[in-house]
């Protein structure tokens, strides 16, 4: 019978948690017999055992083996009901944790799985129009992104459903990062230019061969479309959002930066947390409400990818995220595509 993968983790959790409390807990245990063996050993030399004492003294003579062994006993139960007593609490204690990740992941699971009806009819009808309309019409390429779109969309539904019930990467996928950097712009380059912000590629480090990071291409267009659209919501009107790809020989480094004021308000490391806020920066240019998820869920995909995401830099001139991925080496980059 296959067990809950939530169930799992939890009880290796309280596992984990009570191996270690018990390591402590015998430390402490050990420490305590060794001082009374080692008091009971001296006690038992030759100059403390003939030591003279005053007549009316009532002395009480043990066998220093059975103590010792006595002792030896008390200590390994002790170490013993430690183990066992941490292990209960940790039990105990990590059921609302697990009980809060099972409802989490089934609300995105069943809400993943709600989408993807919507989304096949859409796409079904996107078709449809397609088709009853001529080559020639100038709404055809509007109609293709549309299309195109859904497809994305629907893509990140069953991103979020594979996340859901945990069957994720299993670290053999191979994407170029230039195609997915592009496709990232020319989705946030509407939203941009409704704000008067240009979204600029400034090129890759990957030399004649296109760098290609170790992870699915829906998982790395989420991260760039969610570092893309924070960096568009916090760019003045006018300038530029920069996207930087550059390459190590085993990671590959994606830099988005935006010319606002900077992050204020909240500790730089904590804008990755969910929910958290900095302060808005004052002026005319009209902000969208943020809730606080989009960064986190950048963070959450490079986790499971084996990467990591940071604050380059921050300050009056702008903000720099950088989002660090595994790169395929070992000759397996695919070829970078042939641009007309």
């Amino acid at each position: 019978m296959t067990r809950d993968a939530d169930d799992v983790a939890v009880r290796r959790s309280a596992v984990r948690i009570g191996v270690q409390v018990a390591l402590v807990s015998a430390g402490l245990v050990v420490v305590i017999v060794g001082l009374v063996f080692a008091y009971v050993l001296w006690q038992s030399t030759p100059t403390e055992v003939h030591e003279q004492h005053a007549a009316d003294t009532t002395r009480i003579f043990v066998d220093r083996d059975a103590l010792l062994g006595a002792l030896a006993v008390i200590g390994a139960g002790a170490v013993l009901l430690a183990g066992l007593a941490t292990w209960f609490v940790a039990r105990r204690a990590v059921v609302p944790l697990g009980e809060a990740l099972r409802l989490q992941r089934t609300f995105v699971a069943d809400a993943s799985h709600e989408l993807r009806t919507p989304l096949t009819v859409m796409s079904a009808r996107v078709q449809q129009l397609q088709r009853r309309m001529s080559a020639d019409d100038d709404r055809t390429p509007i109609v293709d992104a549309l299309r195109e779109d859904t497809r994305s969309l629907a893509a990140v539904v069953d991103d979020l459903l594979r996340a859901a019930t945990m069957d994720g990467d299993d670290g053999s996928a191979a994407t170029p990062v230039s195609a997915e950097v592009d496709g990232a712009v020319a989705d946030l380059q509407v939203v941009a230019e409704q704000r008067a912000v240009r979204i600029v590629h400034r090129g890759d480090g990957g030399g004649d061969v296109d760098v290609a990071v170790r992870m699915s291409a829906t998982p790395l267009r989420r991260a760039l479309v969610a570092l893309l659209d924070n960096a568009v919501g916090h760019a003045p009107a006018g300038s530029d959002v920069e996207v930087r790809v550059t390459a190590t020989p085993r990671t590959v480094e994606i830099a988005v930066r935006d010319r606002g004021d900077g992050i204020t308000g909240i500790d730089p490391d904590r804008v990755f947390d969910r929910f958290a806020h900095g302060t808005p920066a004052a002026g005319p240019a009209e902000r969208r409400t943020s809730y606080g998820i989009g960064l986190a869920l950048v963070r959450e995909i490079a986790v499971r990818a084996g990467g990591s995401v940071r604050v380059g830099a921050t300050g009056p001139g702008g903000t720099m995220f950088v989002l660090s991925l595994p790169r395929v080496t070992g000759g397996a980059e695919p070829p970078r595509p042939t641009r007309r």
